[in-house]
């Protein structure tokens, strides 16, 4: 299958749809050889924090290496990476569909923060904004003064308020050229 990209990003702050994509996803591309992977995945087990794993918990060198990783991973092609910055750090490639996911409504975001990590409402909003907040400021200190999440650098961006995670896979399937006529199913 000629697909338009090599390479899938999925980038978005917390709770907004960022992992159930990726997975939906995998089920369609992995069949046709490509990989996915979480560069959230990659800092919790590192930092053994599954909780609260903020960018500051570890030292440039890191942040450095995951980068690298990444650089790495789109060069080898027909992979999907769901990280923060995935799409911002693959903004000057023409082979990378790059999607920004948001969802405009935090009371479902904070939702999806208490029911998934089981905390309080409260705790979940101040979570969401402690988090958020010391990740770009430790990223800016890093890269530079850029707003990650500027609609500039993404092919496009999803509301995962208003779109559900089937109509959303459909919408990023749809940009990459997947077609569905063309897939054979083994039945065994």
């Amino acid at each position: 299958m000629n697909l338009k990209y090599r390479n899938i990003t999925v980038s978005g702050g917390i709770a907004v749809g960022k992992g159930t994509l990726m997975r939906n996803l995998k089920t369609y591309l992995e069949p046709l050889g490509w990989t996915c992977t979480s560069g959230g995945q990659i800092l919790r087990d590192f930092t053994k924090e599954y909780v609260n794993p903020n960018a500051s918990l570890v030292d440039d060198d890191f942040h450095n290496k995951l980068d690298a990783r990444t650089i790495n991973l789109l060069d080898k092609g027909n992979v999907v990476i769901e990280a923060w910055l995935a799409g911002f750090m693959a903004r000057d490639r023409d082979d990378t569909l790059r999607i920004l996911l948001i969802c405009t409504h935090d009371e479902l975001r904070v939702d999806r923060v208490a029911n998934r990590d089981k905390v309080s409402i409260d705790n979940a909003k101040e979570y969401i904004h402690n988090r958020e907040e010391d990740n770009f400021k430790e990223w800016q200190r890093i890269y530079g003064k850029y707003e990650f999440f500027d609609p500039r650098y993404y092919h496009m961006v999803i509301d995962t308020y208003s779109s559900g995670q089937h109509e959303t896979v459909g919408k990023v399937l749809d940009l990459l050229g997947y077609d569905h006529d063309k897939i054979v199913i083994n039945k065994k």
